[in-house]
């Protein structure tokens, strides 16, 4: 977090330079969504957006994990970079009602303005770390459905049973107010299967504790992207990423938290093959999703193209 000033000064002359492989040559395409198939499907599964925002269906539930659908994340479009993908796979206005969406911390790529002006009369639900409803009620969303969670706190949400658990990441969306607001992952488990969401975080002990409260889980959604060593206290490694997924007790991993945007230095693609490289030689299994693919959860097989290529 605290870089000297001449690694700082490093770092922006970078980023000025940029890479030529930071973002693909052409748009991503992404595959299309049915919003009547989304609602009346019985089956478990996630959809990946693109980044961090996933789609969840579980025990016939919706819930929607860091739904940051915008072009650009950042308050300011001219930096901050474009969506990688041509089009998202559903439009906001022809999503189904959703019953709840659940926040992992309040960063421009993950807490979304536009898409929460959009999203905010289709969920029933959100459920957010310490801090979060400040934003959501500013922005016109009922105070009434928003729950706000420490770490270790444990609810229950027509059935689901969820759990706000640490991560290692900060917090903030201008000068003033870093670390005003709490960061978290998720643990969500229904009667279909058992799920975790890492949010952002730097490798630690805290995956273990996680998995020796709540695992095994029978999938992860796994920060993987915009990490570099400078910042590896707030942003995993690869590598990092699937021992995390081990120590939570993972069966299959998704790795999230890239393909939509350069926040990093990093090839864009880098995150998911040095995740498939590290998964094969731990022996663990991974899923590599196109944007818009439907994983149906506990499949004897998983998505495993190298469709980035």
């Amino acid at each position: 977090m605290n870089l000297n000033p001449l690694t700082t000064a490093k770092v922006i002359f970078e980023f000025i330079k940029g890479n030529p492989k930071g973002k693909p040559s052409t748009p991503l395409q992404s595959q299309l969504l049915d919003a009547d198939r989304l609602q009346t499907d019985e089956l478990p599964s996630v959809t990946w957006f693109g980044h961090s925002a996933i789609l969840l269906r579980l025990d016939g539930k919706t819930i929607f994990i860091d739904p940051m659908l915008g072009r650009t994340p950042s308050p300011f479009p001219i930096f901050g970079g474009k969506r990688y993908s041509d089009r998202l796979p559903i439009e906001i206005d022809q999503l189904p009602s959703i019953d709840a969406i659940l926040i992992s911390h309040d960063h421009y790529d993950h807490l979304d303005y536009g898409s929460i002006m959009k999203l905010k009369t289709k969920a029933k639900r959100f459920i957010v770390p310490l801090g979060v409803a400040a934003h959501l009620t500013r922005w016109g969303v009922d105070p009434s459905i928003i729950t706000e969670h420490d770490w270790w706190d444990e609810l229950e949400f027509e059935g689901l049973k969820l759990a706000s658990a640490p991560a290692r990441h900060f917090s903030g969306r201008s000068v003033g107010d870093r670390n005003k607001t709490l960061w978290c992952s998720w643990v969500i488990q229904g009667r279909q299967a058992k799920i975790f969401y890492s949010g952002d975080s730097g490798y630690g002990p805290h995956f273990k504790e996680i998995g020796n409260k709540y695992g095994p889980f029978d999938l992860t959604l796994m920060e993987c992207g915009q990490y570099d060593e400078r910042w590896a206290a707030i942003h995993m490694l690869p590598e990092e990423t699937v021992q995390a997924h081990m120590d939570v007790g993972g069966k299959v991993m998704i790795p999230v938290h890239w393909g939509a945007f350069t926040l990093a230095l990093h090839d864009w693609y880098d995150p998911v093959e040095r995740a498939v490289k590290a998964s094969i030689m731990r022996n663990t299994a991974i899923a590599t999703p196109g944007i818009g693919e439907v994983v149906r959860i506990g499949s004897p097989a998983y998505p495993a193209s190298t469709w980035w290529k």
